[in-house]
């Protein structure tokens, strides 16, 4: 991937080269060469501007580098603390489109008029940002609802900047240091894969059904449905929740709602979000966090989210919980074993660094610190040693670092350490239960099956080579009653193994098979199987734990 010579893209180049030298990061230019061929020679000598500018020129840029500075916003290890408090609170807000051209792209979309698919369709949008406007409507049964609407031409606009800046960053990853610490492409790329799927909506709708599902349990966290027949890839239609953000309400509302209670509520669901579901909504800054008249706490904008995998959230939970905990060195291995050691990664100094991190934020209270301060620190702290940690894993510092915003508004007293320690027991529970759900046990049936299978194949190799007299066991120390005890445990143990595979792959089998006998809420006899199974292989460890103690 090279320096391209259009004359669109020199202009994106020179662009992005103005916002290195002007905001402190005249290095990485230096470093790839390029000051005499992207750079006018008056801007070598400009000052630092503010943070606040940082995010008035990215807004001027257009809407990827309003994205890109949202991304940016999570980044501790590139730029200092006001920059990143800058960039959080960057406005996605620019002119609206005229109500003609967003009559012909939901025309366009439905196949029908405006004026045939709803009653009624505002002309004023409720608000207009870089990738979208929203429109409130009524349907023709009398529902409220809001319309999001795509700017035009905005897929083309957004592929062409992010092809550019991908170059960029190509470039410096290759020719400098910071770009090979730091890999800027792997980032582009993870805006590439955000921004794709934000601008299709048919996605977001899922997210809107999946998340609410997911977060039915909670009675005050709700989400709007999306109207599915009114939705296409470049307009979503949902049910219209009036509130405010939770950020502008006047200290009068806030005393009329049960802050605390809410502030908790909300925390309890992104834990549920991060660490069991494997789906979160990415972005819960105050703008999508709304208090709905009836008191209810309201999660809008689902085009972000993020997936967790089973193996990163239990790495992601012992995270947590050694933060509110205070443990640095757990919260150190739990870091590691999420991401990848780079060339030059030094193990001592990272957890060192970690540990005076955890402690250094230990009292949340007092400190108002919190998983999403220190989560993000460890970012930065991860690239400084260069260690490799996930996208996902910023996204999920991000989203805590927003939901801390909120929550303390709700409840400035609320301390999510605690939280966290409560919710661990019952997260990790949660957790065994699925795993012990039958649509999980069938891969391992598979596995017990393809065992059973080979094992007699395998122990008839085993009996040809000891009659043929082919077997051999290479011994410091030939005591023939010790080998043959030793053989006889080990064909007892094969066999007990056997009987527990057995029994594990009969239990999973009927558990497809529907009876009026159940327990905890699956076929009985399936379940005594797997009972039967789990005291014989508990037998067995505790059978070898023993001997082998006896011996050692």
């Amino acid at each position: 991937m090279g320096i391209s010579l259009k004359p669109d893209r020199l202009k994106r180049y020179k662009d992005v080269a103005m916002l290195l030298i002007k905001y402190g990061r005249s290095d990485l230019i230096s470093q790839a060469g390029l000051e005499e061929s992207v750079l006018p020679e008056e801007m070598a000598v400009e000052t630092a501007a503010s943070a606040e500018e940082l995010a008035k020129d990215l807004e001027r840029l257009g809407p990827t580098f309003i994205k890109l500075g949202q991304l940016l916003s999570t980044r501790a290890d590139l730029l200092p603390t006001p920059y990143l408090d800058a960039l959080a609170k960057l406005q996605d807000q620019i002119d609206p489109i005229s109500y003609e051209e967003v009559e012909r792209i939901v025309s366009g979309e439905l196949g029908v008029r405006i004026s045939k698919a709803f009653a009624e369709f505002e002309t004023t949008p409720l608000a207009a940002a870089s990738l979208a406007q929203v429109h409130r409507a009524y349907m023709r049964d009398g529902r409220a609802v809001v319309v999001k609407v795509q700017r035009p031409n905005i897929r083309e606009l957004i592929a062409d900047d992010l092809d550019a800046l991908l170059e960029i960053a190509h470039f410096l990853d290759t020719h400098t240091e910071l770009g090979r610490r730091y890999e800027f492409e792997n980032m582009l790329f993870d805006l590439r894969k955000s921004l794709l799927r934000e601008l299709d909506f048919t996605t977001e709708a899922r997210n809107l059904n999946t998340i609410s599902r997911n977060l039915s349990e909670f009675e005050n966290i709700i989400v709007p449905e999306p109207i599915e027949d009114y939705t296409t890839t470049r307009i979503l239609t949902m049910e219209y929740l009036p509130g405010k953000k939770v950020t502008s309400l006047n200290p009068l509302r806030l005393l009329e709602i049960n802050g605390s209670e809410l502030a908790d509520e909300l925390f309890r669901a992104y834990l549920k979000q991060l660490l069991i579901d494997g789906l979160f909504h990415a972005d819960p800054h105050p703008g999508n966090v709304f208090l709905t008249d009836d008191n209810c706490i309201a999660l809008l904008d689902l085009g972000m989210v993020g997936h967790v995998t089973s193996s990163f959230q239990d790495n992601l939970l012992r995270l947590l919980l050694s933060i509110a905990e205070g443990r640095g060195e757990m919260a150190a291995e739990s870091a590691i074993k999420m991401g990848e050691a780079k060339e030059g990664f030094d193990r001592n100094k990272f957890t060192n660094r970690i540990v005076d991190l955890v402690a250094e934020n230990s009292d949340a209270v007092l400190s108002r610190a919190n998983a999403g301060v220190v989560t993000l620190e460890i970012t930065k702290i991860s690239a400084e040693c260069w260690f490799r940690l996930p996208s996902q894993f910023t996204m999920i510092a991000k989203a805590l670092m927003n939901l801390d915003r909120v929550v303390y508004v709700l409840d400035p007293g609320f301390d999510p350490n605690a939280v966290i320690r409560e919710e661990a027991q019952g997260i990790l529970e949660r957790n065994i239960l699925r795993s012990l759900a039958p649509a999980n046990l069938m891969s391992g049936a598979v596995d017990l099956k393809e065992f059973t299978e080979k094992l007699p194949t395998r122990v008839n190799k085993i009996l040809d080579a000891v009659g043929d007299n082919k077997l051999r066991f290479k011994v410091d120390a030939i005591d023939e009653k010790v080998v043959l005890d030793g053989l006889q445990k080990v064909a007892n143990r094969i066999t007990l193994g056997l009987v527990v595979a057995s029994l594990i792959v009969g239990a999973a089998m009927l558990m497809r098979v529907e009876t009026t006998f159940k327990i905890l809420g699956y076929p009985g006899i399936a379940m005594i199987l797997f009972i039967l199974a789990a005291v014989a292989g508990l037998m067995l460890a505790l059978s070898i734990l023993l001997y082998d103690k006896k011996t050692s």
